[in-house]
This record gives C-alpha cells, structure tokens and sequence, in this order.
C-alpha cells in the first residue's frame, strides 16, 4: 500500500467528477433523505461581508453568494464548465458567444429571469464604482448585448476557448436587472436569504421554486464565522456546529478519533515565495535558481503541511489538472549548488533584502523559518519579517523583493496563466516579463484542437518553471471536518467545501451514527 508520503510524490491523490477517496467521505446511505437543518463555521467574517456577487472576495462570502445566487455556468468537481442557467453555449469563433437561457427560471422575489438581467449583471462589473473582484476578467467583453428574451450574445476582445470557465467563478452570478440594494439577497440559488447580519451569521432556507429538480436536500442553513482555529474545531467536536471549513492538519488525527469526517481534496492552491526580478538580487537569475534550490520541499512538506499536500515544482498547475506538464525536471534540494551560485555572484557577503511572510498568507511564517534555517546553514544571512494579517494583501503582498503569497485554486489553466503570468497581469507577483509566453497564451485561446492547446501549455509551464521568481514547493490539500450525520460531500478540486457550492449537494441523516457502529467490524 502506498504511503501518504509515496501518494504525494506520485501524484496520486485524485479526483474524478463524481467522488473521490472514500476515506475522505462516511460510507452513504441508500439514498439522500430531505430535511434537516445544517450549521456551518467559515474561517473569515467581517463588516465588510457582502451579498453583492461582484465584490465577494472571502471564502465566506463565495460559501453564501453560491446558497443565494447562480451563474450561466458552474465549474464541476474537476472545474470543467456545466451549464447552469445557460442550458447551451455556442461559438464559432470563440471570440463570439452566445447563450441561450433556461425557460421559467425565477428569482426569488417571483420575477422571471430574461436576457435583461444577465446583461445588466455581467456590465455591471465594468464600472469602478461596483468595485468588481472580477473587473480585470471582464474587460474582456467588449459588448454584452440581449439577443430576445432569453438570448445573449457576449463579444470578446479577443478568442479565448476558455471563456466559459470565467463564467463559473461566484462573482459572475446572475442578479436581478436593476439590483442595488444588497441587504438582502434576490438570486436565481437554492436558498432563500432568511437573515443577514454581516461578520456574524447568515441564515438561509429551501427555495421551493428552485429551477433545477434534483438536489438541494436541506431544509436550511446557518454560515457563521469562527476565525480561531481552536474555537472553530471545538464547536465541531462539541456539536455546535456540523461543518467546518480548514482543518487544521495537526487536528486531524483527533477530528478522526472523535467520529469527525475529514474530507481531503487535493487543489491548486499553494503558498509561494515570490522574488521579484525587477528590484533587488532577484534582478539576478542565478540568486532565483539558488534559492530554489535552498527549498528542501519534503520537510515542508512533513513539517508544515504533515504530507496533506503534493510536491510542487515551481509551476502553477497542480498534478491533478488535466494540462500538468510531467516532463519538467523536478527542482530539487541542492544546497550545495544554492552555496556555489550565491557565492559565485557574491550574495553571500551582501546584505539581503528580508523575507517577508504573515498568518494571511497560510502556513508562510513557518516555511520562511524552515528557508531561514537553510540558508544559515550555507553562510548566507536571511531575516524573516513577520507582517500583520490586517493590510498584508493591501499593504506588503508583491510590495518587497521577497515575499510570501497565497494563491487559491483557479477555474481553468488559462485563468492560472492569464491572472498571475502574463506580462500585464494583475497578480504578476515575481513582476517576471516573457513574450514569448505572451504569445503562446494568446495562441492557446483561439486553439481548438485539445492536443496542440495541451502542447502550448507545456510549453507555458516550462517558461514559468525555468525563467519566473515563483517558488512553489508544495500544492495544498483542502481539509474540511463535519459530523456524521452530514452527507453528500465529496472532493473538489476547487478546495474549500466543494469549491464553496456544498450548500447544493449535502443533505442530514440522523441515523449515520447508529449505523455505522452496527455495521462496524467486530
């Protein structure tokens, strides 16, 4: 049998569309029961929390946005597009789209949803007054037009096969033409807002007149937000509450010994160093390579992760994703060849630039200890600097020639590339400069035959792993505890709770417990 650590180098922890490792989950019972009433503890919550689909921006806001609101498409367990309230795409040219709507769909204030309401909701994210989380996304739309009453046509200012996959992220929800006022929710979603209190509770109960006919089991459903690690495990352990979202790793084993789920989903998500190559000693290629080379990723990996994560290769596409490119040379641990690099270009008698990392970027205070710690090992003197959680993002995040970030789980390979790579990304956190991948990622979006757009993407990778300032050594696996008695939920490669939409497939069954112990081996 394979050990974690074995799973983890291999890759093997994987998903398919319709489950996953069945440790992850309690065996099911013959089938979904409905009723029942289901507390939840998010880790984030704020005065700033919102039900405006476009300014979401924590997971707790995506978690409550998915009960009340829904898109054109939604990203599956895989993140592959399914249609929602598109029931069909078409495009010719993949810079022309057009989707045609579900009939008789209804908001909850009883209004029919129409092509009036999907264009107001996706132009709205244009204007800078909204303040979008997606803005950057959507000013690929040159024109967002009504085609009949059910019936739009979206114009890009350039192909991208992907585009549907932009769709599916929480912010592109479908509101109501005209909305807003957001102090309470009208979507198209699952849930009804029955109470909003912002950073302390959300309350939400079945719409009965749900478009879709199969699923949404619960009765209703409080998300509330626990940002204490210990108090959030607790109020699961104590019954409390029946699910909570990031599990700590040092907390499974117990979670387990109590009767807790731990559901693992193996993600894209991953806490990187980045070196900026326009400032300071990553200017030099040689001090990048080094100090990937000082990342001894298996302790990382045991230490900081405890094996829930798979190996990382200083690229951002997870194992698991369909476009990972198995032929790039593993970075490895050489602190020899660090030492040989850093003293060749005289890094090693310079005053360096400090590592700056905070608890906003998850888990960056310990691993910048363990790289501390190597590099005094070869001579070379590395400060750590702990930042505050409050501003980091804001304030610190892409800011200093090295510093630590935390990049979560995107929705396709061409998001990953476009967000974070591109020479005019937003997220571009090593500031790193190619344009040659500037034209392979335009070449990739207009590609339509999946081998030749699958080769383009290899070649991507390669670019970022050999020439970018992204140290990436590990990818993280998603923990998330809840009670027996909860069903339904399964691995995603969207991390966090079935990438936040678990409100739609859970469903409660009182007898779990009873069952499984007289079912238990003796």
């Amino acid at each position: 049998m394979l050990s974690r650590r074995d799973m983890m180098k291999q890759g093997a922890l994987l998903v398919a569309a319709g489950g996953g490792a069945l440790r992850s989950c309690p065996a099911r019972a013959a089938q979904p029961l409905r009723g029942g009433h289901v507390r939840v503890a998010s880790t984030t919550g704020s005065l700033s929390d919102t039900l405006d689909p476009a300014r979401e921006s924590m997971a707790t806001d995506y978690m409550r946005g998915a009960m009340f609101y829904d898109g054109l498409v939604t990203l599956d367990a895989t993140l592959v597009p399914q249609p929602a309230l598109a029931e069909r795409i078409e495009s010719d040219d993949f810079r022309t789209w057009t989707f045609h709507l579900r009939p008789g769909v209804q908001f909850h204030d009883g209004a029919t949803l129409t092509s009036a309401d999907v264009v107001y909701s996706l132009r709205r994210h244009l204007d800078p007054l909204v303040a979008s989380q997606v803005r950057f996304q959507a000013r690929a739309m040159r024109s967002v037009r009504a085609d009949g009453p059910l019936g739009v046509v979206i114009e890009l200012d350039a192909p991208n096969i992907s585009f549907p996959s932009v769709l599916g992220l929480n912010n592109f929800a479908i509101i109501r033409d005209g909305t807003k006022n957001f102090e309470t929710a009208n979507g198209t979603g699952p849930f009804r807002c029955a109470a909003f209190q912002p950073g302390i509770r959300s309350l939400a109960v079945r719409n009965p007149d749900f478009w879709k006919t199969d699923g949404v089991w619960i009765d209703s459903l409080e998300l509330i937000s626990i940002s204490d690690d210990m108090a959030r495990h607790n109020a699961l352990l104590s019954g409390d509450v029946d699910i909570i979202a990031e599990v700590n790793p040092r907390l499974v084993a117990l979670l387990r010994q109590r009767g807790m789920g731990v559901m693992e989903s193996p993600t894209g998500t991953y806490t990187d160093l980045a070196i900026r190559q326009d400032i300071g000693p990553g200017k030099n290629p040689e001090f990048v390579q080094a100090i990937k080379h000082l990342f001894n990723r298996d302790q990382v990996a045991d230490s900081v992760w405890l094996g829930f994560c798979r190996l990382g290769n200083d690229q951002p596409l997870p194992p698991e994703d369909r476009y990972y490119n198995h032929d790039l040379p593993q970075t490895v641990f050489d602190p020899d060849r660090a030492k040989w690099l850093l003293n060749k270009n005289g890094f090693l008698n310079q005053e360096l630039p400090p590592l700056i990392c905070s608890p906003a970027a998850n888990a960056s205070v310990d691993i910048a200890v363990l790289l501390q710690n190597e590099a005094s090992r070869i001579g070379m003197k590395l400060d750590v600097r702990r930042m505050p959680a409050d501003g980091y993002w804001s304030q610190s995040w892409m800011h200093f020639p090295l510093g630590f970030g935390n990049v979560n789980a995107r929705g396709s390979a061409d998001m990953t590339f476009s967000l974070a790579f591109a020479s005019a990304a937003p997220w571009n956190e090593s500031h790193w400069r190619s344009s040659r991948f500037d034209e392979l990622l335009a070449l990739s979006r207009r590609e339509a035959d999946e081998a030749k757009r699958k080769a383009i993407y290899y070649e991507m990778q390669t670019l970022i792993h050999d020439g970018s300032g992204l140290c990436i050594p590990n990818f993280i696996t998603s923990l998330d505890g809840y009670h027996q008695r909860i069903r339904g939920l399964r691995p995603h490669l969207g991390g966090h709770l079935m990438g936040n939409n678990f409100s739609r497939f859970i469903w409660v069954d009182e007898n779990a417990g009873a069952r499984e112990t007289e079912s238990a081996p003796a």
